[in-house]
């Protein structure tokens, strides 16, 4: 589980499209196991550059709506969202230095 602030459908548009810098947004459920292993992975990143990006979390579960406008069938899924449009999609649970990578553009 992860520290992240949680999003719900209600402020997902104000709090992540309308952002002024990207955001990541965790689409998790309490039931997943990888959800579970990489919330704490999250919440190191997070730290460490969350001046760059923000970093939230959303329940699938208890927000079924947003997950489905963006076809998310498999969690966890993070999708990094940037002036209001999807910019990047990493589906599973990764090891730290894998999402690094894959967030470079975002937190150099």
């Amino acid at each position: 589980m992860s520290n992240l602030p949680a999003v719900t459908d209600d402020n997902f548009t104000s709090t992540v499209l309308e952002a002024d810098k990207p955001v990541l947004v965790d689409f998790w459920a309490e039931w997943c196991g990888p959800c579970r292993q990489v919330g704490p992975v999250l919440d190191e990143i997070a730290g460490e550059h969350g001046d760059k990006m923000d970093f939230v979390k959303m329940n699938v579960d208890e927000n079924p709506v947003t997950p489905a406008g963006y076809r998310i069938t498999g969690i966890p899924a993070l999708n990094v969202y940037k002036g209001g449009e999807l910019v990047k999609q990493i589906v599973g649970a990764q090891p730290k230095a894998a999402l690094l990578r894959q967030l470079e553009e975002f937190i150099a």
